[in-house]
C-alpha cells in the first residue's frame, strides 16, 4: 500500500496555511508535508495536526530569503552560520511537531568560491544537521534540483546526492527523491529506484512538463507507483505539485490509477 502526503505549500493554496490543514484531512489525507512552517508557531502547528488527526512527515530547514531567489543555503561558504542556526530552529520545530524529516536545500552556486569549496562546506554541514537531528530522532534528507528550473542549483543530479550520502557518512541521511525534478535532469525514474531504494527516505512527485498533477504530462506513474510496490518503498510519497484552481478536483488521479488515501 502506497501512503501519500499533501504538500500543505503546493496544495490547497486557494486557503490560508492554517486552512490547508482542515483541507487536507476532509480529502481524505492522513499525511502532510510544509516546505517552510516557521510563520506558524511550533506549539500551534502541533495543535493543527492533532485536531485533524494528520501525520507531519516533512519540513525544509530554513533556506534564506526564497522570496528573493534563495533556494537553500547549505552549499554556501559564506552563510555557514546563518545554516546552523536555521539547524537550531529546525531542531526546535521538529521537537514539538516529532516530525521524521527535514529536508536540506543544498542551495544555488556560490561564484565567489570553488566547486571543492562548496562540497567540503555541503558535507560539514550535513553532518552538524544529521548530528543535531540524531538525538530527535530525525532524519535528514536531500535532494537534488533540476538545473532548467535553477541553472545555478548546486546538486542537480542523483548521483551528486548519492555520493554526498557516501560522504557524509551518517546513519540518519538520506535522499528526498523528487521525481519531477529528476525527470527533469536524467529521466531513468525505475532504473534509480531498483538501484538505490536504500538510499531514499522520502519521495515527492509532480509531472512533467509544468509540474502538474500525475497523468497531466510524460511520466507514466501507474508504472512507477506498480514498481515502488514491488520493491517495498515503505516511506510516503509528498504530492508536490501544481494543482490548478481546484485542489480536490485534481486529486481524482489517486482513484483512477488504483489508489486510496485511507
Amino acid at each position: 500500500m502506497l501512503l501519500f502526503s499533501a504538500n500543505l505549500t503546493m496544495l490547497f493554496t486557494e486557503l490560508p496555511l492554517r486552512e490547508r490543514f482542515r483541507a487536507a484531512k476532509e480529502a481524505g489525507f492522513r499525511f502532510v508535508e510544509v516546505q517552510f512552517p516557521y510563520d506558524v508557531p511550533a506549539e500551534e502547528l502541533a495543535s493543527l495536526l492533532r485536531e485533524n488527526s494528520l501525520n507531519l512527515v516533512l519540513f525544509n530547514l530554513p533556506a534564506g530569503d526564497w522570496a528573493g531567489g534563495d533556494r537553500g543555503i547549505a552549499a554556501d561558504p559564506d552563510r555557514v552560520e546563518e545554516f546552523r542556526a536555521g539547524v537550531a530552529e529546525a531542531a526546535r520545530y521538529a521537537g514539538v511537531v516529532r516530525v521524521p524529516f527535514v529536508n536540506c536545500l543544498a542551495g544555488r552556486i556560490n561564484p565567489a568560491f570553488s566547486d571543492d569549496e562548496h562540497r567540503r562546506t555541503l558535507l560539514a554541514n550535513l553532518a552538524f544537521a544529521a548530528d543535531t537531528m540524531l538525538p530527535l530522532k530525525v532524519c535528514v534528507s536531500v535532494e537534488n534540483v533540476n538545473r532548467l528550473d535553477v541553472p545555478d542549483f548546486y546538486l542537480h543530479r542523483t548521483d551528486l546526492v548519492f555520493e554526498m550520502i557516501d560522504e557524509v557518512n551518517r546513519s540518519n541521511v538520506r535522499m528526498q527523491y523528487d521525481i519531477y525534478h529528476a525527470q527533469r535532469s536524467e529521466g531513468e525514474l525505475v532504473g534509480t529506484l531498483r538501484k538505490r531504494l536504500d538510499y531514499i527516505g522520502h519521495i515527492q512527485i509532480a509531472d512533467n512538463p509544468g509540474r502538474g498533477r500525475p497523468g497531466s504530462g510524460e511520466i507514466h506513474f501507474p508504472f512507477v507507483f506498480k514498481e515502488l510496490e514491488k520493491l517495498g518503498y515503505q516511506g510516503c510519497i509528498g504530492l508536490e505539485y501544481l494543482p490548478g484552481p481546484d485542489t480536490v478536483a485534481s486529486l481524482a488521479w489517486i482513484k483512477a490509477f488504483g489508489y486510496s488515501l485511507s
